[in-house]
């Protein structure tokens, strides 16, 4: 699991062809010892809502085999189990958490990396790091730069010094992201550096969790929450992904507010600055004018006919490619749309309305349950996974992340935070 959480900023495949389809053996063989047992959660009711409402829609597709190969990212919600499970033990959550940290930094590092040295500096060249989208590598940024932001706010105490162990770690990290981006610019073994540098990161995460060692100590997880904030604030600034920018507002807003309200005023006075300054990056995006939120709109349009037209099992899952010039406004720029950057729009527009209550009350019941966990005083975990929600769901009016693999995966991940405190706290209790 914290291999996983490591590599799903970096990798889809490693996270999920190689991670999740071990932890899943892994489960199913402690299953199967009475290791471990399947335990009710109160995401069981809109997951299983969801899941069949979309096999669903999948069958009464005009294309089924199109629409069911879509659904099979349904298999993902198995991460949430998983990290139920995987997250229970305090001990474990820290160093998984720390692991995505890890993750994130080499994410948010590689898109530096790719701006000032490899020439994706302009708003068609955008920067991706190891991801195939600059869109998804804006959205993981902002979710670990979320939930570094809350580990710093809810930290107690001073923080501690990095030991020489960090240190040594952030020297093979910076190591192998500028080995990886010099074999980029010379192009040389770049694919293969790339893999590689991926593998390493598996395994530093594995160890992470693993090591009883003197690394990762008490203060590798502060330290590393320490650089990942100004990293990842800077890399979404260059991203110039607008819902990525409003996402990382609504969640550094909502943790300012759980700590203290009046660090609303910090958060608004960077934004100043940033406004001051007026950046190259962000200079041309502050418009609602420009052809990508006109295209925007008049998708949208596209999309409520869309769904006025078949509002209970949808066009079917995967087909809004083909069936979008169907629809299309004749003032749209595009021609062609992949997805409707809406996450509501989207799901009731492929899969019906009824699928979208589904949709919303998982949201609504983890966000509710985050929100009892901080109200609980469980700490930066509970804090943490309520904020990314929120930003999650702030940038998914704009983009849409929930068909993302990876941002899928990684909110899956940090919503089961909350279950798996309380999970904590039931087994505790049972003990005692």
């Amino acid at each position: 699991m914290a291999a996983i959480a490591a590599t799903c900023p970096v990798s889809i495949f490693a996270a999920q062809s190689v991670g999740l389809s071990l932890a899943v053996l892994v489960f199913l063989a402690r299953l199967a010892r009475g290791r471990t047992r399947l335990e009710r959660s109160p995401l069981d009711g809109p997951i299983l809502a969801f899941t069949v409402w979309t096999l669903l829609s999948a069958a009464f597709s005009p294309d089924p085999l199109t629409s069911h190969d879509s659904a099979k990212k349904l298999v993902l919600f198995a991460l949430f189990y998983l990290s139920v499970e995987a997250l229970t033990p305090e001990r474990d959550r820290e160093r998984i958490l720390d692991a995505a940290l890890l993750g994130g930094l080499a994410l948010a590092a590689g898109v530096l990396l790719e701006y000032y040295f490899l020439g994706y500096d302009t708003l068609l060249n955008r920067p991706h790091s190891f991801l195939g989208h600059y869109m998804t590598a804006s959205g993981l940024v902002m979710a670990v730069l979320v939930i570094a932001a809350a580990r710093l706010a809810f930290h107690h105490g001073p923080l501690p010094r990095p030991s020489a162990h960090d240190l040594r770690a952030a020297a093979v990290l910076i190591g192998g992201l500028a080995a990886v981006t010099a074999c980029q610019a010379f192009d040389l073994f770049a694919v293969e550096a790339e893999r590689l540098f991926v593998a390493g990161l598996a395994a530093g995460g594995a160890w992470m969790a693993l090591a009883r060692g003197p690394w990762p100590g008490a203060a590798t997880g502060p330290a590393l929450a320490l650089i990942v904030v100004p990293v990842a604030s800077w890399a979404v600034v260059i991203s110039r992904t607008r819902n990525a920018w409003l996402g990382t507002l609504v969640g550094l807003g909502l943790i300012a507010i759980l700590r203290a309200p009046k660090l609303l005023w910090g958060l608004a006075a960077a934004v100043a600055v940033v406004l001051v300054l007026r950046p190259a990056p962000v200079v041309g995006r502050l418009t609602v004018v420009d052809a990508s939120s006109v295209d925007r709109y008049y998708m949208w349009q596209a999309g409520i006919d869309m769904i006025r037209d078949k509002p209970v099992f949808g066009q079917g899952p995967g087909r809004i490619l083909a069936v979008y010039p169907e629809y299309r406004w004749p003032q749209a720029p595009n021609a062609l749309q992949p997805h409707l950057h809406d996450n509501a729009l989207q799901i009731a527009a492929e899969r019906g309305l009824p699928c979208l209550v589904w949709w919303l009350w998982f949201v609504a019941a983890a966000m509710g349950d985050a929100w009892r966990e901080v109200r609980r005083g469980a700490g930066w975990p509970a804090v943490a996974a309520l904020s990314f929600l929120a930003a999650f769901m702030a940038a998914g009016l704009f983009e849409y992340n929930f068909g993302d693999s990876e941002i899928l995966m990684f909110t899956l991940l940090v919503a089961a935070i909350p279950y798996a405190q309380r999970r904590q706290r039931t087994r505790a209790a049972a003990a005692a």
